[in-house]
């Protein structure tokens, strides 16, 4: 499977399961998404995108959003999408 490197995850919210993500390219709800983490990589579909606390269905190339994640993601994880 194909893969493109989206972005960087800069924060992690551990209460709630949040990764702040700067984006090196576009990212919507429904994509299939890789972290990179060192202990493995974690796979997972992007099912909420918000900027500034509003849901939103897309983002594009240098926006910071916030993606609910199945996972503790490190600040510095890079994020692929599967294609």
């Amino acid at each position: 499977m194909e893969e493109k490197e989206i972005g960087t995850v800069t924060h992690y919210y551990n209460r709630a399961g949040v990764a702040v993500i700067k984006l090196a390219d576009s990212i919507h709800i429904g994509d299939l998404v890789k972290f990179k983490k060192g202990s493995g990589d974690v796979e997972q579909a992007v099912v909420s995108l918000q900027i500034d606390h509003q849901n939103i269905p897309s983002a594009q190339r240098g926006a910071e959003v916030a993606m609910k994640v199945s996972e503790h993601v490190k600040p510095g994880t890079r994020i692929t999408r599967l294609a």
